[in-house]
């Protein structure tokens, strides 16, 4: 998957699970449980709504690669 499939694929994933959250708040360095607000059952229903929409799964030992937007968009578009 490219970059641009991978943000486009985060972004939605977001919006689905924090709908309040919004585009401006959506910079590669925002922090999703600490910036976005995410708690744990919203941290976990992204990852496993990112594996629904994209086939790539995140197992519990990468979280600390994907707690960023940036992050997640990179990971998704390395394993996508």
């Amino acid at each position: 998957m490219n970059g641009q499939d991978a943000r486009a694929a985060v972004h939605r994933a977001i919006n689905q699970v924090a709908p309040d959250v919004g585009p401006e708040d959506l910079e590669a360095g925002a922090r999703l449980r600490q910036d976005l607000e995410l708690d744990s059952l919203d941290f976990l229903r992204l990852v496993e709504t990112i594996d629904t929409s994209t086939g790539v799964n995140i197992p519990e030992r990468d979280y600390p690669q994907v707690s960023t937007v940036g992050g997640l968009i990179d990971y998704v578009t390395a394993h996508g």
